[in-house]
């Protein structure tokens, strides 16, 4: 059979391929079915060899200008970007994200060192303390003069503007994400490393926390940080949880290669550095907006209770593992 008469016993199924690009280029019609996806795959694949089959033979202009064109709708079609879909981004944001960050084992060791050494440091260095000098043997003695002369004044006697609260919150913002990389960086080092800066910021944390209770200064000193702490502590954790998980995937390969054990838990650790980086994000909001106004404490803790509330809601309750999900 000659080209021309193979390309026209073919019309049909252009016919029925342009039929298919209109119906598909209405805003309308959104729903296909897998058997129509597939018929459209095939139709589009033969349009595609039949226009490299009439350029080939140098068949009239008309003919290969119009398989060009279809050629083109049908692509468009077959590669466009799907619309956003509110009901698979909930599934996604609050079903699968939560349960995957709930039962993520690198996750639950990082929040068990960071909050274990926090409070034993803060007991520690508190006026209860059975280990005297513990909070100068861990900040030093410098460090915690600087903490008291930071906070010796209320912050009611602070006259800031809003342009000042402004440049406050894009200062945390980059100082949060620094604390937030380098967490997640040291995780890298086999995850030892994310072990190292865990501790080291837990002990140093707990300790200032602890250290805090014991001066004149004190109520000052949680007048500023109640309102923040919930999200920034816990980003801190989650960003040491990715960078670990990253790390134990370099000794832990489970049977792979190196590079693809690091490629596959640089995936699994994606959720949570993108929660850590969320969180660092409203936590710097409150540090620069709310913290450090004259607000009654009873609204920072207000603030306080209701980060911790939804901090629950979302990594506990919505992560919990469901009956249907299991039977499925």
């Amino acid at each position: 059979m000659k080209a021309a008469e193979l390309l026209e016993s073919r019309k049909n199924n252009w016919r029925e391929l342009d039929q298919l690009c209109s119906k598909m280029e209405q805003r309308r019609y959104r729903k296909s079915t897998a058997e129509s996806v597939s018929r459209f795959a095939a139709l589009y694949r033969a349009a595609c060899a039949d226009l490299a089959l009439a350029d080939a033979y140098h068949l009239p202009p008309g003919t290969v200008h119009y398989l060009h064109q279809l050629v083109g709708r049908a692509h468009n079609q077959l590669y466009r970007s799907r619309l956003f879909n509110f009901h698979a981004w909930g599934e996604e944001m609050f079903r699968r994200l939560p349960q995957r960050l709930f039962c993520d084992n690198a996750l639950r060791l990082s929040f068990c060192v960071f909050w274990g050494i926090f409070l034993i440091s803060m007991y520690l260095a508190s006026d209860y303390s059975p280990v005297p000098d513990f909070a100068e043997a861990v900040a030093g003695k410098e460090t915690l003069e600087q903490m008291e002369l930071m906070y010796e004044e209320p912050i009611s006697s602070n006259n800031r503007g809003a342009e000042m609260f402004g440049f406050m919150a894009g200062f945390y913002v980059w100082n949060n994400a620094g604390i937030g990389l380098r967490c997640f960086a040291a995780g890298l080092v086999y995850g030892v490393g994310g072990l190292f800066a865990l501790v080291f910021n837990a002990a140093l944390l707990g300790t200032i926390f602890g250290h805090m209770t014991t001066v004149s200064m004190s109520d000052n000193f949680f007048h500023f940080v109640t309102a923040h702490g919930p999200f920034e502590l816990t980003a801190v954790v989650l960003s040491a949880a990715a960078g670990m998980r990253l790390g134990f995937s370099l000794v832990d390969t489970g049977g792979l290669r190196r590079g693809d054990s690091l490629r596959k838990a640089a995936g699994e650790a994606m959720p949570t550095a993108m929660a850590a980086v969320i969180l660092f994000i409203l936590a710097a909001g409150i540090e620069g907006f709310i913290s450090p106004s004259p607000l009654p404490y009873s609204v920072k803790a207000a603030v306080f209770g209701i980060s911790c509330a939804l901090l629950l809601f979302y990594f506990v309750l919505l992560g919990l593992p469901r009956v249907d999900d299991e039977l499925g």
